[in-house]
């Protein structure tokens, strides 16, 4: 069948070859997509000043929120169809896409209505002042207006990559960012809508890509077709891909809460300008983390596929090559925020030396343990591709809640100044994390190798 040579190289073809095949456009497009985060940002700090940087930065903990249940869709529905792909079970398959489809509109409608309505009272909550829930309530209404595109957008990007076209993935999220740039200085500066104008530029771009990504499942040479018969709920696929998802959902509400507890921390210790450079130092770390999350999405299907095959070989190759990579990504991160903290966070700050300051020390401290935790990002992303959702969901607990959390309350009371407090909070938990991931993965390659020998496969 052509649906067969269309997924058979996921289990012949050299796994180093397949990684860089899968991983770099994954890669290409998580930086591009991190860097229109940053270019935003940037746009907002220069065109409409501090405040407003200060005002985004308490817009995290819903953006995690609604990213968790996009999440929970999208990574559950493209890991079930990975391994359905290794299985040959093509009529499934279909079913996910629609599945998929589904959900998105109704979680995205209603995730979307639900936050709009009670918008200020958990701006407020976060900590917001009367200074910056102006700006913090303007991105987020256009943002939140346009919830559904967005996660139409991210599942069917996800879909993309699971269905052996990491090269469209990229192009969807290179169009993306091309386009927010074009739009964001225009609705900024031109029209100058301010910190609304951003917004309105990232779901423009959204709404554009989302149409070809539709174009490109609808099309007859797609491997896997959209059909509008298939586009409903099936009980067994949506308990599926919910269970497997649930890691990511676990890890971005967890994200909530302690982007909750540190913006609420911040503002209690140090004010406006601490918050605002949370909010700096937040995205430039999540820039590295969303290339290691790139090169997991590249790991993703063959991981998958080879699962479903019972190729265990190739299960540990894919693996530890994830792991060399993931650790370098990370390491240069650790470099950069080191030594070139002022050059990274000044973009940001618009004539405020206040905040370049408290944004460039955080910066410091916030990446201490960077050389850590791309093993332990990759751990928690590889039980997850292989449809171990339970011990995916305990190591994303581990960072955020049993260590992190903990961390933030606990270790400000023993510092004279409890800001850096707050800061040395989270290598502490990164460190602590990636203790618990080497353990877990050290045993469940003693049980892949074990299997490895009793049923001998090549690669």
């Amino acid at each position: 069948m052509q649906d067969d040579n269309k997924f058979l190289e996921l289990g012949e073809r050299p796994v180093g070859k397949l990684l860089m095949q899968y991983a770099i456009p994954a890669i290409i497009a998580m930086t591009a997509s991190s860097l229109y985060h940053i270019i935003d940002a940037i746009f907002i700090g220069q065109g409409v000043g501090e405040e407003a940087i200060m005002g985004l930065a308490l817009t995290g903990p819903i953006m995690s929120l609604t990213a968790a249940f996009g999440a929970m869709v999208g990574v559950g529905g493209s890991t079930l169809m990975s391994v359905k792909l290794g299985q040959k079970d093509y009529e499934t398959a279909r079913d996910i896409l629609g599945n998929v489809v589904i959900m998105n509109l109704v979680m995205g409608l209603s995730l979307g209505v639900l936050l709009l309505l009670f918008l200020d009272p958990i701006l407020r909550f976060f900590g917001a002042s009367d200074a910056t829930i102006g700006p913090a309530r303007d991105f987020m209404t256009v943002i939140l207006a346009g919830n559904i595109v967005t996660h139409l957008y991210l599942g069917l990007n996800s879909l993309l990559r699971s269905t052996n076209r990491p090269k469209q993935a990229m192009y969807a999220t290179f169009g993306t960012v091309f386009l927010n740039c074009l739009f964001a200085p225009l609705f900024i500066f031109v029209l100058e809508w301010g910190i609304a104008g951003a917004a309105t530029a990232t779901i423009l771009a959204q709404v554009i890509m989302l149409g070809w990504e539709l174009h490109l499942f609808a099309s007859e040479k797609s491997p896997i077709r959209l059909d509008v018969k298939r586009i409903a709920l099936k009980k067994k696929i949506l308990k599926e891909s919910l269970t497997i998802g649930a890691p990511n959902f676990l890890i971005n509400l967890c994200a909530c809460m302690v982007a909750i507890f540190v913006t609420r921390s911040m503002t209690s210790y140090g004010g406006d300008i601490a918050v605002g450079a949370f909010g700096v130092v937040n995205r430039l770390a999540i820039f590295v983390v969303m290339v290691v999350i790139g090169l997991n999405q590249g790991m993703q299907p063959i991981a998958g596929y080879n699962f479903g095959a019972r190729k265990y070989d190739r299960i540990m190759r894919v693996l530890k090559l994830s792991v060399i990579f993931a650790t370098l990504i990370t390491t240069a991160g650790f470099v950069v925020g080191t030594f070139f903290a002022e050059i990274c966070v000044t973009p940001f700050a618009k004539d405020s030396q206040e905040l370049i300051d408290a944004a460039a020390h955080g910066l410091r401290i916030y990446v201490m343990c960077f050389p850590l935790i791309g093993f332990q990002i990759v751990s928690t992303a590889f039980f997850q591709s292989i449809g171990y959702a339970g011990k995916s969901i305990f190591l994303s607990l581990t960072r955020q809640m049993l260590f992190l959390l903990p961390a933030i309350l606990i270790i400000p009371t023993f510092m004279e100044n409890k800001v850096d407090g707050v800061w040395y909070a989270m290598p502490f938990s990164d460190a602590m994390a990636t203790f618990v991931s080497v353990v877990m993965l050290w045993r469940q390659m003693k049980l892949f190798k074990a299997q490895q020998a009793t049923n001998p496969l090549t690669s």
